[in-house]
């Protein structure tokens, strides 16, 4: 009887042994994005972050050389060519590439339209959103953005950097023009309206000009300085990129104004602040500069110190119409620690899951 006694206790000892290990702790399991990210190189990663101007020539070799996120399009990438040949275009520059770029473009309707405006591809260009939403209210405005949608697609292109958020209701203002020239309010359910039309056309919408543009002068031309208080833009700027995002817009474009309430020394586009801002509102997707080499940074910063002040501010994708000197710019300074690997990644890291998004990958 004693000798069975051992046996019995040595079964409980080791039971309760058991019972008391602790868990095993298991990772959780990557994101299609953050596969892709740990497959690529630092070179590529840097290139990534690139919404590169097309150039007129050897397009698909810069974009293969570079490791480009994407190319943003203009009038003339439109004005010689017919829709078979930019299909072909955009379809020789992926096959160079060895993955695909995400293309985009200005369609906003009115002033500021790069592929309607060529019969080639369109008979009669589209329309500024103002004329739209005076013909047919929000309904004309999300229909027009759903044939623009449709339109983009068709080509091959992924996104329109639209709707214009910003607010004016003052025929002289620079921004007039490209704004749906309405209330706050009303002009953040336009804005929500034209996105939910891109989506239902099968691109992605680009929110601009964060935080706001206001009455302020053309930053092509030079530095403006918006010295509006923070409560305004709280109150109403900001309304219509929440209402963007809310309606499902991927990115935020940032301008190149001095908003004093925010970073009374740096454009927004190269303001830790204003970025912060962005996230503290909600949202969570790709934040882009306005090109880089607007007349507002290139007359106050050095091209490629622009490009890595911008990424360490908090951009994610970046505008650029010199993108070769910006690209080994931001290269060096993520080699040389001046960019931290975690940025790098975080920023990457948006503009993939953009890319899956949008079927680009």
């Amino acid at each position: 009887m004693t000798g069975l006694i051992w046996p019995v206790l040595a079964a409980l000892l080791a039971g309760m042994l058991q019972s008391t290990a602790l868990p095993v702790i298991q990772e959780p399991p990557q994101t299609p994005a953050q596969v892709m990210l740990g497959e690529l190189t630092t070179e590529e990663k840097v290139g990534q972050l690139f919404l590169a101007r097309m150039p007129a020539v050897q397009a698909a070799e810069k974009a293969a050389a570079c490791h480009l996120g994407g190319y943003l399009l203009f009038g003339q990438d439109f004005r010689y060519r017919t829709p078979d040949q930019l299909r072909a275009l955009l379809e020789e520059i992926d096959q160079a590439a060895g993955r695909p770029l995400l293309y985009a473009v200005d369609e906003e309707g009115g002033t500021v339209v790069r592929a309607s405006l060529y019969p080639a591809f369109r008979g009669e260009k589209f329309q500024s959103p103002q004329r739209v939403y005076a013909a047919g209210g929000l309904e004309g405005l999300r229909a027009d953005a759903e044939e623009k949608g449709r339109f983009l697609q068709d080509l091959g292109i992924h996104v329109n950097l639209a709707p214009v958020c910003d607010l004016s209701q003052n025929p002289g203002d620079f921004i007039y023009p490209r704004s749906l020239g309405l209330s706050p309010e009303e002009t953040a359910q336009g804005v929500a309206a034209i996105v939910e039309g891109h989506t239902s056309g099968g691109v992605g919408s680009g929110l601009k000009h964060f935080p706001g543009y206001g009455s302020n002068v053309d930053t092509h031309g030079g530095i403006a300085v918006d010295k509006r208080p923070l409560a305004q833009f709280e109150q109403e700027d900001f309304l219509p990129f929440q209402a963007g995002w809310d309606a499902g817009a991927g990115a935020v474009l940032v301008s190149h104004n001095i908003v004093q309430c925010l970073d009374p020394e740096r454009p927004a586009s190269l303001s830790s602040a204003a970025y912060q801002k962005l996230r503290e509102l909600g949202f969570r997707g790709v934040a882009l500069t306005d090109d880089l080499v607007m007349d507002a940074i290139s007359k106050e910063y050095g091209v490629g110190e622009a490009a890595v002040l911008a990424v360490n501010a908090g951009a994610d994708l970046l505008c650029s119409s010199q993108f070769e000197q910006q690209y080994f710019a931001v290269l060096e300074a993520v080699q040389g620690g001046k960019i931290t690997q975690a940025r790098l990644d975080e920023a990457v890291l948006r503009v993939l899951n953009w890319k899956i998004q949008l079927g680009v990958l």
